[in-house]
């Protein structure tokens, strides 16, 4: 299994370096249901935000991507079933991805109830509001 850094897929999704690109390209396309590559949850958190907010993807566009890497049989991500979670989140109720991630991933090991200051959260990935 090979791990792939935020950078990598990034190059991947966007093909935005003349360098960098092809040479991610070619390592994401070697990678097979047999020796696939792993995307860290810290990974699918960065790349969330790099895609929000430097290249300024839509939510739509955003979702498309995960939903690309979450079907691929030659990539592994961890905790994929709390990412697609998150995902859907994003999807339906307009929620933070990270703020989904975290209230998912708490809820998979087990957590009641997650606490925030963050009202958004509240609403859109049923958090509790800490007052």
């Amino acid at each position: 299994m090979t791990g792939l850094d935020t950078n990598v897929l990034v190059r991947y999704i966007m093909q935005d370096d003349r360098r960098q690109s092809p040479i991610a390209t070619r390592c994401i396309e070697s990678l097979t249901a047999a020796s696939p590559g792993f995307v860290p949850l810290v990974a699918a958190v960065e790349l969330c935000w790099v895609l929000e907010s430097a290249y300024a993807l839509d939510r739509d566009q955003v979702v498309a991507a995960f939903e690309g890497l979450l079907r691929a049989k030659e990539i592994v991500v961890e905790q994929a079933a709390v990412v697609w979670k998150a995902v859907r989140a994003m999807q339906s109720k307009g929620a933070d991805f990270a703020d989904a991630l975290v209230c998912g991933a708490a809820e998979a090991a087990g957590v009641t109830r997650t606490v925030t200051f963050d009202r958004d959260a509240v609403r859109r990935c049923d958090m509790t509001l800490l007052a």
